[in-house]
């Protein structure tokens, strides 16, 4: 009875010690920098696609090792009369005699090279998807916060119609009215409490964390720097994107591979030999050799023409990723400007603009002046500008990922 109580006290200890770990605090605030690189260490994709680049770096040694060497005893000769018998031990080992086993082992080096290209591909891939979940976070709590203020307007214009209603310069349909915007942003407020908690729920599941786990206050730099050149996005993209890498790898293999179908044309030699014994001469030893003899031309020639296809299938590809990743190089290098160009308008006019006219729309209603409507036309403007804000804040964060994920792991956006 003590040994189980022991081990269930073991495995309880042992279990809640793996889920604090799991759900180890974040750094308050987390950047977004510091989010990428958990996503890169606990990610299970990265992990196993790293695997797999290991398993497949081993392939080189196994394809072109020799075959396994053969021993053989035999008995040669067996008289009915059973007076004695010749008898051997063959040690036998077949040998290739054209350079096949160098070709295998650069075409599983070249596939090996594909995998590990692959494997960064993987990466960065799972770092765009944790970047989106934490702009997509950062947005929904900017705009929760930005609803805060609005609530506190709306309930400003509801003071100010009720006042004027009480005081007999106001009609009770101002009142209503700003009652009603009121409740509308109430609601607003209640439903971005739930999107918060999902948005949470996505980042915490793109670090590779539980997904309940707290989720800290973020801090992510407005990126509002200019994109590089042209010609500087194009250099990076060609030189950083793994697909590139892994096509240029699958070349390799795919002539690797040609060599090996013409290698076979060679015959494969075996050597066998061993200690004899003969009941006529006594012990000795035995040495066999052989070659095979590669008489089926029209197969070899079939696989010699289909390698030769495929490197040529190789060739096309790796051609038309090249155009496809500049294409979306510069395509994402646009956009980014296209985005930067929106928030800072947004930004540095839009919002300051829709801001000054609030206090005097407010004071204009308060002594009788304006009506009702220029108030909340002024207030739905700043509303609908602080709105476009924050969506073009997450629009130019995510032109700034999809630029790092065209130009690969080491691009200009990284």
């Amino acid at each position: 009875m003590n040994a189980h109580v022991l081990l269930a006290t073991l495995v309880a200890w042992t279990t809640s010690s793996a889920r604090a770990e799991e759900a180890a605090p974040l750094p308050s605030p987390l950047r977004l920098e510091q989010a990428v690189q958990l996503a890169r260490e606990h990610r299970a994709e990265i992990a196993a696609a790293r695997a797999r680049a290991r398993a497949s770096a081993q392939r080189p040694a196994i394809v072109s090792a020799l075959d396994d060497p053969e021993v053989s005893p035999s008995v040669d000769h067996l008289p009915f009369m059973l007076n004695g018998a010749d008898v051997s031990l063959g040690f036998e080992q077949r040998f290739p005699l054209s350079g096949i086993r160098g070709d295998r082992r650069r075409a599983a080096e070249a596939d090996a090279q594909r995998v590990r290209a692959e494997a960064d591909k993987i990466q960065i891939d799972v770092e765009l998807n944790a970047t989106s979940a934490f702009l997509m976070l950062q947005e929904r709590r900017e705009m929760a916060r930005v609803l805060e203020e609005q609530r506190a307007l709306a309930e400003q214009m509801t003071r100010a119609a009720t006042a004027r209603y009480a005081a007999g310069t106001g009609p009770q349909a101002d009142a209503l009215r700003a009652q009603i915007e009121a409740a509308r942003l109430d609601g607003q407020r209640r439903s971005i409490v739930a999107e918060v908690r999902a948005a949470e729920v996505m980042l915490n599941v793109g670090l590779g964390r539980p997904a309940g786990a707290p989720v800290p206050p973020l801090e992510a730099p407005a990126q509002t720097e200019a994109p590089p050149a042209p010609e500087e996005v194009l250099a990076a993209a060609l030189d950083g994107r793994p697909e590139l890498r892994a096509g240029a790898a699958e070349i390799d293999r795919a002539q690797a591979e040609v060599a090996a179908m013409q290698s076979m044309y060679a015959p494969m030699a075996m050597v066998r030999t061993g200690p004899a014994y003969t009941m006529t001469d006594g012990p000795g030893w035995m040495v066999m050799v052989g070659v095979s003899i590669p008489l089926w031309r029209d197969k070899l020639g079939a696989g010699v023409a289909e390698a030769q296809a495929m490197a040529e299938m190789a060739r096309s590809d790796l051609t038309a990723m090249r155009r496809m990743v500049e294409g979306e190089a510069l395509s994402a290098r646009e956009q980014v400007a296209a985005s930067r160009e929106r928030y800072l308008s947004l930004r540095d006019e839009v919002i300051p603009r829709a801001k000054q006219a609030i206090d005097p729309s407010l004071a204009g209603y308060a002594s009788g002046q304006l009506p009702l409507v220029s108030v909340i036309e002024a207030a739905q403007v700043l509303w609908m500008a602080q709105m476009e804000l924050i969506g073009a804040q997450l629009e130019l964060g995510m032109a700034w990922a999809r630029l790092g994920r065209a130009t690969g792991p080491k691009g200009v956006a990284r």
